[in-house]
C-alpha cells in the first residue's frame, strides 16, 4: 500500500548529507513493509537482518564495530553479497541488539559508502535508557499508523483521495463526494490505519476477522508491557493503558489519576506515561496557559489528555461492534466524542505535529488543539455532530483577535467569518489551506 513515508525515504537517499536511518514507531505500523518495498524499488538488492527472528546475528557485533568487517560477515551468513551502495542494509527488530544501534555512528563515517536503515518497535524505550546511542551521526523518521487519505488510497478510492488532495479552496465539495467521505471516516473509525487490519478488511469485508486481528495486537502490546520492564511497572502501564478510554468517554477528557484508583499519585505512574508515549503507543496533548512562543514554555506539566495510537484499536478495546460505528446510534454517541478526537491527535501527529496542546480559559471555555505553525497559533475545535455552536472558539478569538479560527466537524468545507471549517475527512488540509486563503477580512500572523 502507498505510504505517504515513502517520499521522505526517497529524500533520505538522495541527500548529499546522508546518514543511517532510524524509522521508530509502534508494532504493525508498518516499518517493515516500506523499507522492503524502498529497496525492492529502489535498489539492486537488500541486506535484510533480522535480529528478533534470527538472535545469532547478535554476535556479529560482539566484536570490532567496523562497518567492513561487519558487512563482510553479514554478506557470508545471509550468502548474499553486498555491494555498497546499490545495496540497502536494513537492520529490523534493532532495539535487540544495541550494539547494532552503536555501530550507526561508524557506518556515518563512512558517509556515502553504505546505505543503512534500522528499524524497531521499542526504540523508544531504548532511548530512554542508558547506552551507546549515535547521538548527531543518524537520521530520525517517527511513523505512524495509516492516516485516513492512506486509508482512502489503500482500499482503492485513489480518485476520491485526489480530487480531495487537490482542493485549495473552502468551497463545499459536491454532496455525493461528501457523504461517500462521511462514510468512509466511520468506517475508517471502526478498522482504524494498521495496515494489517486494512487488508483484511480490504481481501475479506469481514468486520470480525479486522476485530480479532485488533484483539491479538492489543494482547502482543501488553505482552510488551511485562516483557519489557518490572512486574511493578508493567501493573502500572496496564493500569494507565487500560485508564485512557474511560476518560475520553467523558465530556472533560484531561487525564487524572484518580481513574486508576483513588490513591494513584503522578509519581507512581509518571514513568508508565513515559514509556507508554516512548514506545509510539499513545499521544499526549499537553494544556498551555498563554498562545506565546515557544509553546513548551508555556504549557502545564500537569495537565493534560492522553490519546491512543490507533482510533480502530480504541474501539476494539472498548468492545465497540461495527453496526454501532457504522450505524452511529446513541451507544456511539456516547464515545463519538472520544472517537473523533483521538483521530484528530492521529492525525495532527502524523502531519508532523510532535507537540500537541490544547487551551482553555478561567470560565471553562476550552479548545480542543492548538497548532504552533508557521510562527502563530491555529486554534481548532472538533465536534463530533455537525454543530454549529463555537462558544469556545469565540471566547479565544476574543482573547486573541489575530489568529485565524479553525472547526473540525461532519460538515462540508466553509469559511464563516473569521472561523474556517474542515470536515473532518479533510483534516490533512488543516492548516496549509488556510495560509494558502487569500482573504482581505483576515491577517496571519507572520
Amino acid at each position: 500500500m502507498k505510504r505517504d513515508v515513502y517520499a521522505h525515504l526517497l529524500k533520505w537517499k538522495h541527500s548529499k548529507d546522508r546518514k543511517p536511518l532510524i524509522i521508530k514507531g509502534a508494532r504493525q505500523v508498518g516499518k517493515t513493509y516500506i523499507v522492503k518495498q524502498f529497496a525492492k524499488n529502489e535498489y539492486k538488492n537488500i541486506a535484510y537482518i533480522n535480529f528478533e527472528q534470527d538472535p545469532n546475528l547478535i554476535n556479529i557485533f560482539e566484536e570490532n564495530l567496523k562497518p567492513d568487517r561487519i558487512m563482510e560477515e553479514i554478506s557470508i551468513y545471509l550468502e548474499k553479497k553486498i555491494l555498497p551502495p546499490v545495496t540497502l542494509i536494513f537492520f529490523d527488530e534493532v532495539q535487540e541488539c544495541p550494539k547494532a544501534l552503536t555501530s550507526l555512528k561508524y557506518f556515518a563515517e563512512e558517509g556515502e559508502k553504505f546505505h543503512v536503515i534500522a528499524a524497531g518497535s521499542l526504540l523508544g524505550i531504548k532511548f530512554s535508557q542508558k547506552f551507546s546511542f549515535p547521538v548527531g551521526k543518524v537520521d530520525l523518521l517517527d511513523m505512524f499508523p495509516m492516516t485516513f487519505m492512506e486509508f482512502l488510497s489503500g482500499m482503492g478510492y485513489e480518485l476520491l483521495e485526489k480530487h480531495l488532495v487537490s482542493k485549495n479552496n473552502f468551497n463545499s465539495i459536491e454532496n455525493l463526494f461528501h457523504e461517500k467521505l462521511k462514510y468512509y471516516l466511520k468506517l475508517y473509525f471502526l478498522i482504524g490505519g494498521m495496515p494489517e487490519a486494512i487488508n483484511k478488511f480490504k481481501d475479506s469485508g469481514d468486520i470480525k476477522k479486522v476485530r480479532k486481528y485488533q484483539q491479538s495486537l492489543l494482547k502482543t502490546f501488553e505482552f510488551d508491557f511485562s516483557k519489557h520492564t518490572s512486574k511493578q511497572d508493567a501493573i502500572r502501564i496496564t493500569n494507565v493503558w487500560n485508564a485512557i478510554p474511560k476518560v475520553l468517554a467523558k465530556e472533560n477528557k484531561k487525564f487524572t489519576y484518580s481513574e486508576i484508583s483513588k490513591h494513584s499519585r503522578a509519581r507512581d505512574y509518571y514513568g508508565a506515561i513515559r514509556w507508554l508515549l516512548d514506545s509510539g503507543l499513545i499521544y499526549q496533548s499537553y494544556r498551555i496557559k498563554v498562545l506565546k512562543l515557544p509553546a513548551k514554555a508555556y504549557l502545564d506539566n500537569n495537565i493534560f489528555k492522553l490519546y491512543f495510537l490507533d482510533v480502530g484499536l480504541l474501539g476494539a478495546l472498548l468492545g465497540l461492534s461495527g453496526k454501532i460505528i457504522l450505524e452511529s446510534n446513541e451507544l456511539f454517541q456516547e464515545y463519538n466524542g472520544a472517537f473523533t478526537e483521538n483521530y484528530v491527535a492521529e492525525e495532527l501527529s502524523a502531519m508532523g505535529f510532535n507537540d500537541l496542546f490544547y487551551w482553555a480559559s478561567k470560565n471553562s471555555a476550552e479548545v480542543d488543539f492548538v497548532i504552533p505553525f508557521k510562527d502563530t497559533f491555529f486554534p481548532l475545535e472538533v465536534k463530533s455532530v455537525a454543530s454549529k455552536k463555537k462558544k469556545s472558539l469565540k471566547v479565544l478569538g476574543e482573547k486573541y483577535p489575530s489568529f485565524a479560527l479553525s472547526r473540525a466537524t461532519m460538515m462540508n468545507f466553509k469559511k464563516d467569518g473569521r472561523i474556517h471549517n474542515f470536515p473532518l475527512y479533510g483534516l490533512s488540509l488543516f492548516p496549509k489551506l488556510i495560509t494558502n486563503f487569500d482573504s482581505s477580512s483576515e491577517k496571519l500572523v507572520k
